[in-house]
């Protein structure tokens, strides 16, 4: 099988995961953070988390309880968007989408209250115990929680491959921005590549 053009670094073997960040319902759902997107993109989640569940870990953005709390630029955050704290969305709106939640287990989930998953090192810690080296990265939104998430992965050494048709955002303009930014200026440590694409090399 001939590895597609874009995965330059070659197929992606058993020390692959998929990074499937923050394909929740308060995102999906009428909210007021509503990405329209998400249900365009979620055939080709699902048909990457279908391929391997075992190898597949969701993330969680979980808002803070009610306005008034957070740190710094967080407390102002919330008292912006005070109908997206828990007590006024409600605890299962941070619920990981029904068509992906049927894939844990074996899939894992890791909870977040910031935009990266790295801010302590429990997720560095479970990927290198399992030997993992490369991220999958699909989900919402391109230009927030996955860019937090790319950064992060590459600050810490592992292949990145974002895949581009398994991305969304409530922003076509800072999406197709953030997109030239991982192909361009991140060339040399994120790897972009279609479903399909991604799907043909992971064996």
């Amino acid at each position: 099988m001939s590895v597609p053009t874009e995965l330059r670094h070659g197929p992606l073997g058993p020390n692959c995961l998929h990074l499937c960040v923050d394909m929740q319902r308060l995102f999906a759902e009428e909210t007021d953070w509503f990405t329209p997107w998400m249900k365009r993109v979620l055939p080709n989640v699902q048909r990457l988390v279908a391929a391997h569940p075992e190898r597949t870990l969701f993330t969680r953005f979980i808002p803070l309880d009610a306005p008034g709390q957070g740190d710094g630029t967080w407390r102002r955050y919330y008292e912006h968007w005070p109908s997206m704290t828990l007590s006024r969305l409600g605890a299962d709106r941070v619920d990981i989408l029904p068509e992906l939640a049927a894939f844990s287990p074996p899939a894992e989930i890791l909870d977040k209250t910031v935009y990266s998953p790295w801010m302590d090192d429990a997720l560095d810690r479970r990927l290198r115990q399992r030997g993992i080296d490369t991220l999958i990265v699909s989900g919402g939104e391109t230009d927030v929680c996955v860019l937090g998430t790319v950064l992060g992965g590459v600050d810490r050494g592992y292949r990145l491959v974002v895949v581009t048709d398994a991305l969304c955002s409530s922003s076509d303009e800072t999406h197709d921005a953030s997109m030239g930014v991982y192909r361009r200026r991140y060339g040399q440590q994120v790897e972009t590549a279609t479903t399909d694409e991604v799907l043909a090399a992971w064996t």
